[in-house]
């Protein structure tokens, strides 16, 4: 199978996507059923974004050609992928990377979010069935001649242990900030209520703490972030709302509450669902210089960096961990 072919069938999923046909929309909703977090809002958003950013026909032929990706590799290797659970879809770039590339994927999908993958990886199946030498699914990785996988500091370590001697892309817990002049329009404000709340807050490019100058008025802040009123309604976020906002109060420590989200200072980048760090800053280009170095970021909401409302909007050269996945695997 040529790199035109796959690019082609990239491109018919992405229309696929798009065209929300019954039963896509069955799977989404079973999707929804089996994973309470994802919502069917935040579903759509994700699979949207992935049809009309990573599956553009244009953009997937550009991309492939800034890598030189030959028409067809003589002997590809097998990757195994162990892609996350937290959002939607969130493993699908790698197997893009992969796929693209010409090498095999071996997927182990999260048990969280194996309905949506599975499914689109069918449709493949069902327009060429040569796809099911290029792409299958496994329960254990073992054997391959490369890894990518995603997953937590711990398991990251299970991950070394086994993968290490291979080549591989790792992936710990990351988190994003954005930092603040105190100057933002409701406007921005609202976009960055985006980059906070959407997907609960629960994916790497989520904004989970926000640095701002001293003397900060936060009134502003906490209006924007009502933007997402029933989340209020989902008991898993009620629950993550209620049980953290009282251990708060139990430990004596000053927070802001707007009833749908919990504003602590806090000077680590990780935030529990239904709560924002916020840190005080001096100077603006110290803290820029220390948070590029910083290993727990992904993305740094700011001015001159990723713009407001764009943190979960990513490009297909935005690669996780700053690693570039298409140039590891072009490496192999």
């Amino acid at each position: 199978m040529i790199l035109q072919e796959r690019i082609g069938l990239l491109s018919r999923l992405g229309q696929y996507i798009l065209s929300n046909t019954p039963d896509w929309q069955e799977v989404k909703e079973r999707a929804y059923r089996e994973n309470q977090w994802f919502v069917p809002e935040f579903i759509e958003k994700a699979s949207e974004q992935i049809a009309l950013t990573f599956l553009d026909e244009k953009q997937l032929t550009d991309w492939a050609e800034k890598y030189k990706v030959p028409a067809s590799i003589a002997h590809p290797k097998q990757v195994g992928i162990v892609m996350a659970g937290n959002i939607p879809l969130v493993g699908f770039h790698d197997f893009l990377c992969v796929f693209v590339s010409g090498h095999i994927s071996v997927i182990k999908p999260s048990s969280k979010d194996e309905v949506l993958i599975k499914h689109l990886v069918a449709k493949l199946y069902e327009w060429d069935v040569r796809i099911q030498n290029w792409v299958t699914f496994a329960e254990k990785l073992k054997g391959l001649d490369a890894y990518i996988a995603t997953g937590s500091n711990n398991s990251s370590r299970y991950f070394d242990y086994y993968f290490g001697k291979y080549p591989n892309i790792i992936r710990r817990n990351r988190t994003s900030v954005a930092i603040l002049g105190g100057s933002e329009s409701p406007e921005t404000l609202s976009l960055l209520a985006d980059d906070v709340l959407q997907y609960f807050g629960l994916g790497c490019r989520n904004v989970t703490q926000v640095y701002v100058p001293e003397n900060y008025h936060f009134e502003p802040l906490l209006a924007a972030l009502k933007k997402y009123p029933d989340f209020i309604d989902y008991h898993k976020y009620k629950h993550n709302f209620d049980y953290h906002l009282a251990l708060l109060i139990m430990g004596g420590k000053y927070y802001m509450n707007n009833d749908l989200v919990v504003l602590t200072e806090n000077s680590s980048p990780f935030s529990p669902v239904s709560q924002l760090h916020y840190t005080f800053y001096e100077n603006r280009e110290t803290l820029m210089e220390q948070l590029k170095k910083d290993e727990n970021i992904q993305c740094i909401v700011a001015e001159g960096m990723v713009d407001f409302g764009r943190a979960q909007t990513p490009g297909l050269s935005d690669y996780a961990d700053g690693v570039d996945t298409m140039e590891f695997l072009t490496a192999l």
